[in-house]
């Protein structure tokens, strides 16, 4: 079973986890700049990224937020775009999708707001991949992958 971790957004990632081969991949959100210079996110490759798995049993786990205080009106309608358009690719690959708050998987693994301390779980959990965390920038792909093995261990 695939189990995929999606932290949303546009500097969000996408984290595949195989728990029962050891396949672990992660991806930076796919996005691009439209006609305005504005990002968005890369419908295509997001499919791309789910197509590569599609033969197998797999299940998605997209982190479920909400506004946050202030959010501006337009980044927050940006925001809910993205995020629509991910349980759109999820629905279209066959995935099953499911939600978990910020609060309940970090409290699932005692991480706390400090992005370094997802990163460093990250590295603990997927020591053979320490080097797609090694950057302060990487928080997001820390994230999803503790996104992704949280919806494993919930499928056990």
């Amino acid at each position: 079973m695939i189990f995929y971790g999606i932290d949303p957004g546009f500097t969000g990632a996408i984290a595949v986890y195989a728990p029962n081969t050891g396949f672990f991949d992660v991806y930076d959100m796919p996005t691009m700049r439209n006609s305005k210079g504005k990002v968005e996110l890369n419908h295509f490759a997001v499919l791309n990224i789910l197509e590569k798995e599609m033969e197998v049993e797999h299940q998605a786990w997209i982190e479920k937020v909400g506004a946050m205080p202030g959010q501006g009106v337009s980044s927050m309608f940006r925001f809910g775009q993205c995020f629509g358009a991910l349980e759109m690719a999820m629905a279209a690959s066959g995935c099953v999708t499911r939600y978990v708050s910020p609060v309940t998987w970090k409290r699932h693994y005692t991480i706390t707001s400090n992005k370094d301390v997802a990163r460093s779980t990250a590295m603990q959990r997927f020591p053979e991949h320490a080097e797609k965390f090694a950057l302060k920038k990487h928080e997001t792909r820390a994230e999803a992958a503790l996104i992704a093995l949280y919806g494993s261990e919930q499928k056990r």
